[in-house]
């Protein structure tokens, strides 16, 4: 890329159009197109309501491209011939994040077709697990979605099957998301012009020893990273963000520090603190100068704060809430 050379922001996306094996916007459903607000705000027209904020991502690439980060959907919905607990659910979760979820991640996906060229989801599409929110993965991914599970995933929300943690919990679950999901929910990766994003379930807080070892199997590659998660790692700065926004100490984080309270054992925090992979985890990323970015979500804020000498964490606000952020990588 030549830095020196001046085009406008059309000019940007019109070199931008790479060929990769992300999520290129063009193989999204054509389902996506054509979907509309209710009100338009002076000339953003259909994208009225989406909140998108801009990062750049400086790699010294020669060929910029572009990336939609979006996380925490949360469809919920179910058919009426489901699980009368899921059937509940539906109801109440829909309520419970506002009732625009699914024009939330449709509104998102138009604007990503036209303005960028691939699309990252960090987790928590869907709310809990249904054929109904099944088929919405289905219908707005198709086969192009690359990104990481969330928490919700995971989640049956039966009375009687209830939400829980661990490796054992998650177990029970894994053919189910592969055969809903066009990704590997557990490890995933993707080169693009240059670039090797990789995606990794942490949603208990914790990684396990075979993605760490596939991980440091893809830095072998020798290409700049880009760690796509979920859960993200502790910062400070993104803790405090996250209290002003749930008005307690933060939700889930990876790698915090010893809490002042006690930690209960067997909780998220105290398996970290017991947990020697994921610490020696973080402490590698912390040294891995191939590192350049962490996108993740879960606390449904926007925020970053650097993370490592080489690397930023970006976190993107719920796209229930019609966030996004556009990363722009060159």
């Amino acid at each position: 890329m030549n830095k020196g050379a001046s085009f406008g922001r059309r000019d940007f996306f019109k070199g931008a159009c790479l060929a990769g094996f992300m999520v290129a916007t063009a193989k999204l459903p054509a389902v996506a197109e054509g979907e509309r607000p209710k009100f338009e705000v002076g000339k953003r027209g259909a994208h009225s309501r989406l909140a998108t904020s801009y990062a750049v991502v400086d790699i010294g690439l020669e060929k910029p491209f572009s990336v939609l980060h979006i996380s925490d959907t949360h469809l919920a919905d179910a058919y009426p011939d489901e699980h009368p607990d899921k059937v509940a659910a539906a109801v109440r979760r829909t309520k419970g994040f506002g009732e625009r979820q699914e024009e939330a991640l449709a509104e998102s996906l138009e604007w990503a077709r036209h303005n960028v060229d691939y699309v990252i989801h960090t987790g928590d599409l869907i709310d809990f697990q249904s054929r109904a929110n099944f088929d919405l993965v289905r219908k707005y991914w198709g086969d192009a979605l690359f990104g990481s599970m969330g928490n919700h995933e995971f989640y049956s929300y039966l009375k009687k099957g209830g939400t829980g943690r661990g490796e054992e919990y998650k177990n029970q679950s894994w053919e189910m998301l592969k055969a809903a999901y066009p990704v590997d929910p557990r490890f995933a990766s993707r080169i693009v012009n240059g670039v090797n994003f990789i995606a990794i379930d942490d949603v208990f807080g914790s990684v396990q020893p075979d993605q760490v070892e596939k991980f440091k199997a893809e830095a072998r590659k020798g290409l700049p990273m880009v760690l796509c998660m979920h859960v993200p790692f502790f910062t400070p700065h993104i803790e405090l963000a996250s209290y002003k926004f749930w008005r307690r100490t933060g939700k889930k984080f990876v790698g915090r520090p010893d809490a002042a309270r006690p930690l209960k054992e067997g909780s998220d925090l105290w398996n970290q603190r017991n947990d020697p992979t994921t610490a020696g985890f973080i402490a590698y990323l912390k040294d891995e100068k191939l590192l350049k970015a962490i996108l993740s979500g879960h606390e449904h804020i926007t925020m970053e704060e650097r993370f490592s000498p080489t690397a930023v964490q970006y976190l993107v606000g719920g796209n229930f809430l019609f966030a996004a952020r556009e990363l722009l990588f060159v």
